[in-house]
């Protein structure tokens, strides 16, 4: 696993996992604008980015990596830690292995509740047409249709070279491994109860129900949590595509002492 900081190292650390399949530049924009006030933290993902010959291993096994970080370079905690889909999962698994190792947490579109149906079925479908899916041509067309298609959420060119660098030569088995661990076997755990931290939970408006139920789940084991639903969007669509939007909600919620704050009245939500 490898880390990428921005902004000086004397400035309260917030960490950002990037969800399966994507890599630390995922959380880039935040980065460079949540750099002035904080040192920011991007992990890559054991079987990600440059990365992609280690083994990704599990949801638990990256959390207890990142923690052995956290604890050499960080003083054992962080003021905020975030993640997408993935990432998300990754960070509750933190909060839940140690619950002082962050003051702050936002998790977007995560499961925390076993769909070993909708895995078996995605690791079919990635066995089958995943070289394909993740081939450059297929990876430029993406992009491609997404310009057209959908402007408001297409990448910078910066962001583009990663993505087309970084997508064709993950290794298929990485994401077979990703939806066994994150879709089809982790589970949210009690000890989440005892987590210190006030939580940020996002979800969109048209994610899976197994999403939304997950992120309501997490609110009754961890009641300083608030949910917010992002209207009009699908499944990580502010962590990874809309990055100003993701700072405008999400810095009031770092800078606030109460969840109090981010209440849907009080932070304007868009859509597409």
């Amino acid at each position: 696993m490898k880390f990428h900081e921005f902004g000086d190292k004397n400035l309260p650390p917030i960490l950002l996992i990037h969800g399966g399949g994507s890599s630390w530049w995922n959380y880039l924009r935040q980065a460079r604008i949540l750099s002035e006030k904080y040192r920011v933290i991007l992990p890559t993902l054991n079987g990600h980015g440059e990365e992609y010959q280690l083994d990704y291993v599990s949801t638990e096994d990256s959390a207890l990596e990142i923690l052995d970080y956290i604890k050499e370079n960080c003083g054992g905690k962080v003021f905020a830690v975030s993640g997408v889909s993935l990432g998300g999962q990754i960070a509750t698994e933190l909060l839940s292995i140690d619950s002082d190792v962050a003051e702050k947490a936002i998790i977007d579109g995560s499961l925390c509740i076993p769909q070993p149906g909708l895995a078996k079925i995605s690791i079919i479908l990635v066995r089958l047409f995943g070289k394909l899916m993740f081939s450059k041509f297929s990876c430029k067309l993406q992009l491609g249709m997404m310009d057209k298609i959908y402007p408001k959420l297409a990448y910078p060119e910066e962001r583009k070279a990663y993505y087309l660098e970084d997508l064709p030569r993950m290794p298929i088995k990485t994401l077979v491994t990703i939806y066994k661990t994150y879709m089809g076997r982790y589970k949210l755990k009690d000890t989440i109860s005892t987590s210190k931290a006030q939580v940020l939970y996002i979800y969109g408006e048209k994610e899976l129900n197994c999403v939304k139920a997950s992120a309501k789940l997490f609110q009754q084991l961890h009641p300083n949590t608030v949910l917010y639903e992002a209207k009009g969007y699908n499944h990580g669509y502010l962590s990874a595509y809309l990055p100003q939007e993701w700072i405008d909600l999400v810095e009031p919620f770092l800078k606030s002492d109460s969840l109090e704050m981010c209440n849907e009245s009080d932070i304007s939500q868009g859509g597409i």
